[in-house]
């Protein structure tokens, strides 16, 4: 039995599954609601509205530079460097943003998380959907003559993605859900470092966001380059568990519960008594 087409449909469920489940459970265990959760997955879908153009734009305008002209080492660096901050830049700058103008009520450890399990798991279940579309377009390719759909300049390469896609090995398949899972707390570590400027009052936890987000992405950059696909989700995952501790050292007192208007003293039972109306209790009031 083939097991590959299984594994495919695994990985790409996974990659939907894992941050829902996540943002059940959080939602359930501290009763806030999907609404946070929510704005952090909007926050990540506004990031990529001006960071995937942006990337696009800068590619075309570097390659008709000096700047292209590099070792490929050189070269390498430059765009592990570039893309690291560019989505460092984009996904922080908007994530304090978010802190700052949409989510002005966020101002706990624990809202703080659930919007960075929003923001990493809508990426996540993006990926998991195209991942999924993907293997409905590669099995309706599959045993089918290409030269009919595909350009004649294309259709070498075609040919060898369609065959490294049915080729690859069932495990190798499911990385993009173990990289989704290592991910996760990423950017639940973003989140809660980029909501210290709010709780702390401390602007450079900000850019400490940044650099900590632009250091992982330009790492993975290099690394896939130079010691591929599992060296560099092994360095992802220590990432992830560096996320993890950032997350508990920055852990802080949930604010308590307003617990309104202090409630109102009992009114002892009070009957007037009929006054009698004598001759000496008027004499007592008459100068009063």
């Amino acid at each position: 039995m083939d097991i590959l087409p299984i594994a495919h449909f695994l990985n790409g469920l996974l990659m939907i599954v894992l941050p829902v489940g996540l943002g059940i459970y959080l939602t359930r265990r501290w009763k806030l609601g999907w609404r946070l959760w929510f704005i952090g997955a909007g926050t990540f879908i506004l990031s990529q509205v001006g960071h995937i153009p942006f990337n696009l734009v800068m590619n075309l305008l570097l390659n008709r530079t000096a700047l292209v002209d590099l070792s490929p080492t050189g070269q390498l660096i430059f765009n592990a460097v570039f893309l690291g901050l560019s989505a460092g830049l984009f996904e922080e700058l908007f994530r304090y943003g978010m802190f700052r103008w949409w989510a002005r009520d966020a101002r706990s450890w624990r809202t703080g998380i659930l919007i960075g399990a929003g923001h990493g798991g809508i990426e996540a279940i993006l990926l998991g959907l195209l991942a999924l579309l993907a293997l409905l377009q590669l099995a309706a390719y599959r045993g089918v003559d290409l030269a009919a759909l595909v350009p004649a300049d294309q259709l070498a390469l075609a040919r060898e993605q369609i065959a490294a896609y049915w080729s690859m090995a069932w495990y190798d398949s499911l990385l993009g859900a173990a990289e989704r899972l290592f991910t996760l707390p990423i950017h639940i570590a973003c989140a809660v470092l980029v909501l210290q400027c709010f709780t702390r009052r401390q602007g450079y936890w900000l850019w400490l966001a940044v650099g900590f987000h632009a250091l992982i992405d330009a790492t993975a950059v290099l690394a896939i380059k130079e010691i591929g696909v599992y060296g560099t989700e092994a360095i992802v995952a220590g990432f992830s568990l560096l996320s993890l501790f950032i997350i508990f050292r920055l852990r802080q007192p949930e604010p308590a519960p307003d617990s309104g208007p202090p409630p109102a003293l009992p009114l002892a039972d009070f009957t007037p008594q009929p006054i009698a109306e004598t001759s000496e209790k008027l004499d007592d009031t008459r100068f009063a």
